[in-house]
């Protein structure tokens, strides 16, 4: 009984960690026009992978606590692919308030972030960086 017990918690603990993706966790946007930045959250929402705007921050690196989109979803309905990368899912870009076809590209701690339109012809994009 005790061999079977283990063997259970050793095979949930593992269905756990794959459970756990790689690009979850904290990430900070490319510099605005502006020199302003996100760190945005990553996580699994569902069977999917979303983003939500945790911190806005200035141009000199301040907090910018009064940040008018603070917790709002940035990226949703992304599927992991295989080999760091993501597609499937929309991303909304607040400086021009618009929502995109979304894919993305994880290598190491950079992520590519980017937004098509017109079949994918015309794309925008940054590259963020791990923040934890």
């Amino acid at each position: 009984m005790k061999t079977l017990t283990l063997g259970l918690t050793v095979a949930l603990t593992l269905a756990t960690g794959a459970l756990a993706d790689q690009v979850a966790g904290k990430w900070k946007t490319q510099e605005g026009e502006e020199g302003g930045y996100l760190h945005v959250d990553i996580a699994p929402c569902g069977s999917s992978i979303c983003g939500t705007i945790a911190k806005a921050y200035g141009a000199g690196g301040g907090v910018t606590a009064d940040y008018e989109h603070l917790g709002k979803r940035l990226i949703w309905d992304m599927k992991a692919d295989g080999n760091g990368s993501y597609s499937g899912g929309k991303i909304w870009a607040p400086d021009a308030d618009k929502t995109y076809k979304s894919k993305m590209l994880l290598n190491g701690n950079r992520l590519e972030v980017k937004g098509c339109v017109a079949g994918g012809l015309i794309c925008r994009g940054q590259t963020w960086t791990r923040v934890n």
